[in-house]
């Protein structure tokens, strides 16, 4: 994968769950992070007293972030009633000449700031709440 531009990492939230995907507006940074659970099967007799994992076995996750403006009603509006709802939604993650994650997603915090001589900014962050599909570019 050459060289993208961060603008083109898209995150996108399919608020009634009907497949029409938003991005979400005003963001400025987006990150997806996934991670999986190790289980450890390491015993006595394990080689040279060298760590051995259990293929397959542990949990998976992807966290998905994002910092921004406000600068679209309706996005910043959905986030919101999304979270104060607790409710899981399909989010999808664009991710330029990699490919596209899509599945369940629940928003875990969003936090609002602003300095006294700039503009109101907001972060939101979003965990896995099922399984996930990659669709390659």
């Amino acid at each position: 994968m050459s060289a993208q531009k961060g603008k083109d990492l898209l995150l996108k939230v399919d608020a009634e769950g009907q497949g029409n995907f938003t991005t979400i507006a005003g963001l400025r940074s987006r990150r997806i992070a996934f991670n999986a659970a190790t289980v450890d099967i390491t015993d006595s007799e394990s080689a040279g007293r060298w760590r051995e994992l259990l293929g397959g076995a542990g949990v998976q996750r992807a966290a998905l972030s994002g910092s921004g403006i406000f600068k679209d009603a309706g996005s910043d509006a959905t986030l919101r009633q999304i979270f104060f709802d607790s409710r899981v939604v399909p989010f999808q993650a664009v991710i330029p000449d990699f490919g596209t994650v899509t599945g369940p997603f629940q928003v875990t915090a969003l936090e609002y700031g602003g300095e006294h001589d700039g503009e109101v900014t907001f972060e939101a962050t979003l965990e896995s709440a099922g399984a996930l599909a990659f669709v390659a570019a």
